[in-house]
């Protein structure tokens, strides 16, 4: 099946497709039922992904990175999770979240300093937003950071954070300013894993992108270096919803990509398997079926690639990527699902791709705004209504 807009990549995004295609297919597809059991990703492949540039694809040549945007980390992200969400899901977490907060609100030091090994994939990056009480109202954090002298005593909890048990660097956000309004007294900080005070909590047992960390973080009178303050002082809430305008497009894209996969296994299925004596394909319904499912990815695709070349071109996407991403996260989901019927009583079997694809699949409705906050925002933009 040809790509959606695969004629208008320039040869060198092609080119960075097959490669990813390849690796991906070759290193992680035949580990990732393995990696959903146990809920680790290999670390040798970890190494090999920062090694072939996937773990630094925002961040430019001078600092280590490959410098291929946005286009270029949708490209990578959908190959990589057609054949595994939770390798995808770590990827785009450490590129969109970590890393593109650091291009975001890091001052040059910072840059220098944090960016070159995350780019290489010597250590991953983590992005620390949600608390117990605060999900898709992220402005009501409560963690709070305190300056004493030369430090930042930050005190507090996260939960639900992605690359949370080996990431070397964390990106918290935390209250400063405790009398403004919500949004006017936030502030994030840059975080190494090593500081005193930070208690990285045990994996949690999730439904899907098992393979991806997720963990829950505490603060304990934790002590940052006051140089650590990542963009302005009280105003790092406007940085976190630019942070999170891009990696909109990371989860769209990975919705695509697990789309793809549900999708390239049902026809494969659909060829081979046969009943009333003859194939699958054969059959109008599931005709029917395919040609929803192969239309509805295309779709999603073109919404999330245009996202990303508005990026790229350093203009505003938060429309854009708000649309491509609901449209993307709440396709994965009905095409994965069409999948399993596809599939019949073996579609429910975990010896079965789809199945895993389908678990994979429903957090991308929920992480990075859940598709009801993405219809809010898109509605305040089309009405011009107050953010």
């Amino acid at each position: 099946m040809t790509n959606a807009m695969d004629y208008e990549l320039p040869e060198e995004m092609i080119m960075l497709r097959d490669m990813a295609r390849k690796f991906a297919a070759d290193r992680i597809g035949p580990n990732a039922r393995e990696w959903d059991r146990t809920g680790q990703i290999s670390p040798e492949v970890i190494k090999e992904l920062g090694e072939l540039g996937f773990l630094g694809v925002l961040a430019p040549e001078e600092l280590g990175g490959a410098g291929i945007g946005y286009l270029g980390m949708s490209v990578i992200i959908e190959e990589l999770a057609r054949q595994c969400g939770g390798t995808a899901l770590m990827v785009a977490a450490h590129n969109g979240l970590c890393c593109g907060h650091l291009l975001v609100g890091a001052n040059d030091a910072q840059k220098k300093k944090y960016l070159p090994p995350l780019a290489k994939g010597e250590m991953l990056g983590s992005w620390c937003l949600s608390e117990p009480n605060s999900g898709s109202d992220a402005a009501a954090l409560k963690t709070t950071a305190v300056l004493d002298g030369d430090s930042w005593v930050i005190n507090g909890s996260k939960i639900f954070i992605t690359n949370g048990a080996q990431a070397g660097v964390f990106i918290v956000h935390a209250r400063t300013d405790p009398e403004a309004s919500k949004a006017k007294g936030i502030s994030s900080f840059i975080v190494e894993r090593d500081t005193p005070g930070l208690e990285v909590g045990p994996k949690e047992d999730k439904m899907g992108m098992r393979a991806s960390s997720t963990v829950p973080l505490t603060f304990d009178d934790m002590r940052v270096p006051r140089e650590n303050l990542c963009g302005e002082l009280n105003k790092g809430f406007y940085d976190v919803m630019r942070v999170l305008e891009r990696g909109r497009i990371s989860i769209g894209t990975l919705s695509v990509g697990l789309a793809r996969g549900a999708f390239e296994e049902s026809v494969r299925y659909a060829t081979e398997r046969e009943q009333f004596g003859k194939p699958l394909a054969k059959m109008q319904a599931i005709q029917f079926k395919l040609a929803d499912m192969a239309m509805q990815i295309d779709a999603a695709r073109l919404l999330v690639r245009k996202s990303a070349t508005l990026q790229d071109a350093g203009k505003s996407s938060n429309l854009e990527s708000a649309m491509g991403k609901l449209y993307a996260s709440e396709m994965a989901t009905r095409v994965c699902l069409d999948a399993i019927q596809i599939h019949g009583g073996y579609g429910y079997m975990k010896d079965i791709p789809v199945e895993r694809l389908m678990r994979d699949a429903k957090l991308c409705e929920i992480g990075e705004g859940s598709s009801e906050i993405q219809r809010l925002v898109i509605a305040r933009q089309l009405l011009d209504l107050p953010k």
